[in-house]
């Protein structure tokens, strides 16, 4: 069993997902990055490469592609979804933000038979706010990016950053594993006030500056 379905195991889900989510991120490239596999993405205002990802509902990683950051949402996602297909046919349905309307979701009925539902914001939102049924997707850019080697494209070779990308994923599902749980913050720490050279400061208790 791969470490994907045994995370979901742990969780209480059935180890093969029934549902996806996708979505793109572009990221800025080192110099040494060959111009033949960057591009500008002209939204976000980012030259470099784009990410898709394609993750269950818990965040875990189905299937990447990087390409130029200058390629279409719908265009780039294509093969993400077909990969997903074949290494989990029991997906029969995606999430997608608005970026992804149109002939993608026509395209993954037609050919994949999936449903790709669009989660548009409420009439009335106003700024950011939380999707329930996209957050998880968010949530793994954040721990990709967390990885130094992620927080920009250093790879040569797009297929080099797509190795990359599972290397990390690979690293947080054992980490999940061999904790038994998902990780949780300490939270704050009380402060305590001390005197030192002469001088009253606040510092966290237990830290060097209290000894």
């Amino acid at each position: 069993m791969t470490p994907c379905g045994k995370v979901r195991e742990a969780e209480g889900r059935d180890a093969e997902p029934s549902a996806g989510l996708i979505d793109s991120q572009s990221v800025r490239t080192a110099d040494t990055v060959p111009a033949a596999t960057r591009g500008f993405d002209a939204g976000r205002k980012v030259k470099g490469r784009k990410r898709f990802i394609i993750t269950d509902t818990l965040g875990l990683l189905l299937a990447v592609h990087v390409v130029a950051a200058s390629t279409q949402d719908r265009d780039g996602m294509k093969r993400p979804l077909l990969w997903t297909r074949l290494d989990h046919p029991g997906v029969r349905k995606v999430w997608a933000d608005r970026g992804f309307a149109g002939r993608l979701a026509e395209w993954t009925a037609q050919i994949l038979g999936h449903e790709l539902e669009i989660v548009r914001e409420a009439p009335d939102q106003r700024g950011f706010q939380v999707q329930p049924e996209r957050w998880a997707v968010e949530r793994t850019f954040s721990w990709l990016t967390a990885h130094r080697r992620l927080a920009r494209d250093y790879e040569t070779s797009p297929a080099h950053s797509e190795t990359v990308i599972r290397w990390a994923m690979i690293g947080t599902m054992v980490r999940r594993l061999t904790r038994g749980r998902p990780a949780t913050r300490p939270g704050a720490r009380p402060l305590s006030r001390t005197d030192g050279c002469g001088l009253n400061r606040l510092t966290a208790e237990g830290s060097p500056l209290t000894s």
